[in-house]
């Protein structure tokens, strides 16, 4: 099964951040808006720019100029310190945001992640998680990224460095020849300045040219590196993201519809492979829910979400589905035609830090505990297709055609 990769890319994350940080704590103005740039100290050889605005791109100022040059082109320039703490907050939501997508999530930069979203699809579409992430960090978080969408961690990286800001690119091998081939060579990854001009001596101007060259030549003037800069133009890359065991603050799933459905029946086996899918993520990381929403987009892209606490911490499929189920039709309302459901369970805490009440520990319990297992075992070998409980059949027709243009 190939792999499925994001890049995330925050676009001009340090100012963006804080600019935003300034806006939630009661400025008015957006520094995003100026001739604006983050810079150090001018008195120091820390005075150069770190982060332009748009409009400070306008005037022809570039990162990593003295201050005084910047400020030579334009006279109105606003300069703003720069703050590692703020850069770090924002960088933790972030991440926290997208661990409701995934466990697996590398943090390459402060502002860059790759996600490993190969198990975690539920039958939709790379490319509609991608558009999705975009899209709710914009909403929730207040700054926009740019989302690389393909098969390796290379060519979503690639994608991800395409036209800005706030775009979805793919870069799926089909598309290397079109998207990635006419690039400067100097756009490749892992190509720094000095390799450039030596490139250029050997009539190699385009990661293309390098792609059709001899790779024994490359090897044999660049050793290892040669080898890697060919297999890079030529979209090869297997390594895997390398994530860290951190626990999620929430863990949730959504599907994008691929027909709107007006059959409140349907929708609720539709919404219980998205909680089995949720519910074993939770059980895989040892921890329990208090509290669950449902979301609803109707096919007018009109936004419900309701939101309820549960009864106990829990990790059961079953009780998180009642509860959902019961806020599914209280939300849902006859005519409705909805075009993609969601569901997301929050305030999680350790299992270890809930002491199970005696009177949770019922025969009852223990069976659903273990069907739950049992069921999070088979599902992972198989996929979440291959064993469905009561009432999912339909639900599985539905998302199965969702897939079929998956890449």
């Amino acid at each position: 099964m190939e792999r499925q990769i994001l890049h995330v890319d925050v676009n001009n994350a340090f100012l963006s951040w804080l600019a935003v940080y300034k806006l939630q704590n009661g400025e008015e103005i957006d520094i995003r808006e100026q001739v604006s740039v983050i810079g150090g100290d001018e008195t120091k050889r820390s005075g150069i720019v770190l982060a332009k605005s748009t409009k400070a791109k306008q005037f022809g100022i570039i990162t990593g100029e003295t201050l005084y040059s910047a400020r030579q082109k334009c006279k109105n320039l606003q300069v703003y310190h720069g703050n590692f703490k703020i850069y770090k907050e924002y960088s933790n939501k972030l991440y926290n945001l997208l661990l409701q997508y995934t466990d697996k999530i590398e943090r390459f930069s402060i502002d860059e992640c790759f996600l490993d979203m190969t198990d975690y699809l539920m039958k939709d579409t790379l490319l509609n998680k991608a558009k999705e992430i975009n899209a709710k960090v914009k909403k929730e978080l207040g700054f926009t990224v740019n989302v690389g969408v393909a098969n390796n961690k290379l060519l979503a990286k690639m994608a991800s460095d395409f036209t800005k800001p706030d775009k979805v690119h793919t870069l799926f091998k089909e598309e290397i020849q079109t998207k990635m081939w006419k690039l400067p060579i100097s756009e490749l990854f892992m190509i720094g300045k000095k390799t450039v001009p030596k490139l250029y001596n050997m009539k190699i101007k385009t990661i293309g040219d390098l792609a059709n060259y001899d790779k024994q030549i490359l090897v044999k003037k660049f050793g290892k590196h040669g080898k890697l800069m060919w297999e890079y133009a030529n979209g090869i890359d297997n390594s895997e993201v390398k994530y860290l065991e951190e626990k999620p603050k929430s863990i949730g799933n959504s599907i994008t519809l691929p027909m709107d459905i007006n059959d409140i029946q349907q929708l609720e086996e539709v919404l219980l492979a998205l909680t089995q899918q949720v519910t074993n993520r939770l059980r895989k990381q040892e921890l329990l829910a208090n509290v669950i929403n449902v979301q609803l987009r109707t096919k007018n892209f009109e936004n419900f979400s309701h939101q309820a606490k549960l009864d106990s911490p829990t990790s059961s499929t079953k009780e998180i589905l009642n509860k959902a189920k019961f806020l599914l039709n209280e939300m849902y309302e006859e005519g409705m035609f909805i075009r993609l459901i969601g569901i997301k369970i929050d305030n999680l805490i350790s299992r270890n830090e809930m002491q199970i009440s005696l009177f949770d520990n019922t025969e009852n319990s223990k069976k659903q505990e273990k069907l739950d297992k049992t069921m999070d075992l088979i599902n992972e070998k198989y996929g979440y297709n291959f064993i469905t409980r009561a009432g999912t059949l339909n639900s599985d027709k539905i998302v199965r055609i969702v897939n079929k243009d998956a890449k």
